[in-house]
This record gives C-alpha cells, structure tokens and sequence, in this order.
C-alpha cells in the first residue's frame, strides 16, 4: 500500500498559477502510475493527468491539456502538477492516486485525501 499526500492548493485568481504536491510514503519501490482527478461539489471525481512510474508516459483531460503539467521525481517521492491559466471551472478538491496508467478512476488502489483549489473570477 502506497500512502499519498497532497498539498499546494489554495485560492487564485483566473489566469494564475498553481502547483501541486503529492507525496508518496509506504511500498515506493512499486512501479505504479500517479494520477490526480479532482471532484467538484455535486459532480463524480474525474480524471485530470497522470503519468507512468519511469516518466515516459503521460495523459491529460481535454479540459486541462496545455495548460497543467504533470510531472515526477521518483527520488523525492513526489509527483507534481504545475497548473497554469486556471480557470473557475477548475474549482475542485484535487486528488493524487496510485495505480495503473489509465484514466479511469477504479484502476487506482491508494488514494490520499485531497487539497482544495479554488479559482475566483
């Protein structure tokens, strides 16, 4: 079991910048895959970015690509999510989670508790 914890959000105005942290503690010598998704109050979780455990491989939402990043440092544990150009719409409790390469929220196995970002207009 992987333990992940996310940090780096908070309140921005349209058009700024954020980035995000996730932490990984417990069996980080396991191959797995980092996603984040992110739920909005009323709405499912949905799928935002994630990457492959050796960095080669990434995929992003249509909703978010160009403008997030995703990325990992396998020496810290950490994987990072630099968001720019973010929008109201982007306002969401944003997740990080281990798993396998995919975009689908239940091929994920540990997930962490979620930081709040916040986007005014």
């Amino acid at each position: 079991q992987v333990q992940l914890v996310e940090s780096g959000g908070g309140l921005v105005q349209a058009g700024g910048s954020l980035r995000l942290s996730c932490a990984a503690s417990g069996r980080t010598s396991s191959s797995y895959a980092i996603g984040w998704f992110r739920q909005a109050p009323g709405k499912e979780r949905e799928f935002v970015a994630t990457i492959s455990w050796d960095n080669n491989i990434t995929y992003y939402s249509a909703s978010v690509k160009g403008r997030f990043t995703i990325s990992r440092d396998n020496a810290k544990n950490a994987v990072y999510l630099q968001m720019n150009s973010l929008k109201p719409e982007d306002t969401a409790v944003y997740y990080c989670a281990a798993g396998a390469l995919s975009t689908v929220t239940s091929r994920y196995r540990d997930w962490g508790q979620g930081t709040q970002v916040t986007v005014s207009s």
